[in-house]
């Protein structure tokens, strides 16, 4: 039975991994808009508009291309997504946001440099 060779997919979450990224439980391969889903026991779900998925995988490469993928996402993903979110603490505001920011600080000093307001025996502001 003939089999699907994965060894340049292989290669290519090596050498390039950042031609590769992960949405929805889905590896995608952006060049050529390949996906892949890897599941228990080396199981690997291929996804193409071409006839890349009519052949299934070489059963010895199998275990090595979710090991590979296994690497890349905690080499390469899993790292770049944590500096990317590190970096979002740094960023800039958005604007709606920081304009909110500064009017409701605005509003705070203004409340705290009011007067006190003189109040009646049952609760009531009264008039001057």
């Amino acid at each position: 039975m003939p089999y699907l060779d994965v060894s340049p997919m292989i290669a290519a979450l090596r050498e390039t991994p950042d031609e590769f990224e992960l949405a929805g439980g889905w590896l995608h391969h952006i060049r050529s808009r390949h996906s892949f889903r890897f599941g228990p026991d080396d199981d690997v779900e291929i996804s193409a508009a071409c006839n890349c998925v009519l052949l299934g995988i070489r059963p010895e490469q199998k275990r090595e291309l979710s090991v590979c993928y296994r690497e890349w996402e905690s080499n390469y993903w899993r790292p770049l997504q944590i500096n990317r979110e590190f970096a979002s603490h740094f960023g800039r505001r958005p604007a709606l946001r920081q304009a909110l920011i500064r009017l409701t600080g605005r509003l705070q000093r203004w409340l705290l440099r009011s007067p006190p307001s003189h109040a009646s025996t049952d609760g009531l502001v009264q008039a001057s």
